[in-house]
């Protein structure tokens, strides 16, 4: 049976940001933590190979991590439980099978349905078994909304409070605005090169702002960006002693070009270690072309944090590069509350 997928501008990568509540408004703020997803869907169904595709979708591991982390914690009730306090969720997944009613498994988003900040997704689906082959054959689409959706919550409250050492540095050194997590208070400089970090050893996060001269498309390839990091990060980031250095682990690193801000950016994300000293963790970076002044203008998050999780620290970071805003551009425009889709 054909499929009918909605998701399209999701699919794209397009990061905006979303809404808050508006001004007079009664709708309640939505609750739950940070890439936590709820599925409505009965018990039995849940437990058979359709809720199980949906199961393993959320619980795929994060790229990019040295240790197994799930993308989202996920919670589970039945329709005839799901109650108004569950309603309030801030990600839902509702499925309904009923072959009356659909000839052809859609997916539906909706933003603030019954809370503020709320995304909700609805699966229609004729069967079980269409369910289940649609879900297996758009895992990334569905990961997508919800990843996107935390990012836009972290640009939202970044924009709230955020470090004021990195946003000034920023603005200083490479006429651009950056909002990073307001614990980033320390702070190294060099040649066309920024380092800010809350300087914590058992659990380090830091940004990295870096350029250099855009030579044409060419420019935008694993080799070529992995070898601009590595000398950087060589000269910028030294260890204890004279050949201690920070490197990328290129054969756990991965590279996708994105859209940010409806501009292409390079992705990578992977790890790095210290050469010749047992340290290193996950980092995740966007290049993009400072076309004002051409030159090349790379935001790097990266995590050193032994034996602890990294997922929520990684993430953190990732969230602040999105809110780079280059000299000639302006702050993303906001959606309406009301902007779903329904195709």
């Amino acid at each position: 049976m054909k499929h009918l997928f909605t998701l399209s501008l999701i699919s794209a990568l397009c990061i905006t940001l979303l809404t808050g509540c508006r001004k007079g408004s009664l709708t309640p703020q939505a609750s739950g933590k940070p890439y936590e997803v709820m599925v409505v869907i009965d018990h039995d169904l849940w437990n058979r190979p359709a809720g199980r595709a949906i199961f393993d979708v959320l619980d795929t591991d994060i790229p990019g991590l040295p240790q197994s982390e799930p993308s989202f914690h996920i919670s589970q009730v039945a329709p005839k439980d799901f109650s108004y306090t569950m309603k309030l969720f801030r990600n839902i997944i509702e499925v309904r099978i009923d072959p009356k009613q659909f000839s052809t498994t859609r997916i539906k988003f909706s933003r603030n349905i019954y809370a503020t900040g709320q995304i909700y997704m609805t699966i229609n689906s004729p069967s079980e078994e269409d369910l289940a082959q649609f879900v297996k054959a758009h895992p990334q689409d569905i990961l997508d909304l919800f990843n996107n959706s935390e990012i836009n919550r972290l640009c939202v409250n970044l924009r709230k409070k955020y470090s004021l050492v990195t946003y000034k540095k920023t603005q200083e050194f490479f006429k651009c605005k950056l909002y990073a997590p307001a614990e980033l208070k320390k702070s190294k400089t060099g040649d066309n090169f920024l380092w800010t970090s809350n300087d914590e050893a058992a659990g380090m996060v830091n940004i990295c702002v870096y350029s250099y001269p855009y030579e044409g498309p060419e420019t935008f390839n694993k080799k070529y960006i992995m070898h601009k990091r590595d000398s950087i990060m060589a000269l910028n980031i030294p260890g204890s002693e004279p050949d201690m250095y920070m490197q990328t682990d290129t054969l756990h690193t991965d590279v996708k070009p994105i859209m940010v801000h409806g501009r292409y950016a390079y992705e990578a994300r992977g790890l790095w270690y210290m050469r010749n000293e047992a340290m290193g963790g996950p980092f995740v970076s966007h290049s993009r072309v400072d076309e004002k002044n051409n030159r090349v203008i790379t935001v790097e998050g990266f995590v050193y944090a032994p034996e602890k999780m990294k997922r929520g620290l990684i993430r953190r970071l990732e969230g602040s590069l999105y809110t780079l805003q280059l000299p000639d551009e302006e702050a993303p425009a906001l959606p309406t509350e009301t902007e779903e889709d329904n195709n």
